[in-house]
């Protein structure tokens, strides 16, 4: 039995999956949802299989995700090669939208009303180049209200492990010079970087009602994988979270 942590302003079935509760072993031990891992892809395909399940969903549909902040309607399963983007909607019953994460941001979106639903993922170049936009632009298109429209984000590192390079912080500072209220000192010339805290303005700017879970992949090992853990531990190929939600 899974036991993902849910977000208190989304009502349509969803979850933000720890790796408790799956069949992966060795350095993807638990609930690894990413094809794109190396891990065995029966052992995935399980960890999938369970998911749905816990939602009350016949498929977990996820995208070829790229960093970009492009989405699109789905209504199952790809035919073909899986689309590569990062943000998809959906109001068919049935359908587990996925954001798969390690570090990265999930943010899962609700229309209770017209009972429609996103997911995103957003790492910090998809954040800043906007896939989020671009999936409330999708919604609205399917007939969401941007009014209704709740957002939560989960799982992701936080600016106490998010340390970044000057050249990270201009990009920000060109797109907007308020962007330096997500950024505090760190050692020499580095700097933390607050990936939630720039999604939550971002989100709220656009109009919604959005929160944070609260949770930091790098900082509980047993609970979430972190490609950046991964990357200070000696590196390796890394396990992939997954948020998902379906319509009501």
């Amino acid at each position: 039995m899974l036991t993902p942590i849910r977000a208190d302003n989304i009502s349509a079935p969803h979850g933000f999956f720890t790796r408790i509760g799956g069949v992966s072993a060795g350095r993807y031990d638990g609930l690894n949802c990413g094809p794109g891992s190396d891990d065995a892809p029966e052992a995935v395909a399980e960890n999938r299989s369970r998911v749905a399940a816990t939602l009350d969903a016949a498929e977990l549909v996820t995208v070829f995700q790229v960093h970009s902040a492009d989405a699109i309607h789905v209504t199952g399963p790809h035919q073909g090669d899986w689309p590569k983007l990062d943000g998809m909607v959906t109001a068919t019953k049935g359908v587990a939208l996925g954001a798969l994460h390690a570090d990265c941001a999930p943010v899962l979106f609700e229309d209770a009303k017209a009972n429609i639903v996103g997911a995103a993922h957003a790492g910090w170049r998809g954040a800043l180049g906007g896939v989020t936009d671009a999936t409330i632009a999708e919604m609205v298109k399917l007939g969401a209200d941007r009014n209704n429209i709740a957002a939560a984000i989960g799982p992701c590192i936080s600016q106490r492990a998010y340390e970044v390079g000057p050249e990270f912080m201009d990009e920000f500072l060109a797109d907007d010079m308020e962007n330096t209220r997500f950024f505090a000192g760190g050692q020499g010339d580095r700097m933390q970087f607050d990936l939630p805290g720039y999604l939550l303005n971002r989100l709220r700017e656009a109009g919604l009602q959005a929160e944070w879970t609260g949770h930091c992949t790098y900082s509980d090992p047993a609970k979430f994988y972190s490609y950046r853990r991964v990357c200070h531990e000696g590196g390796g190929d890394y396990g992939r979270l997954v948020s998902a939600i379906t319509p009501a």
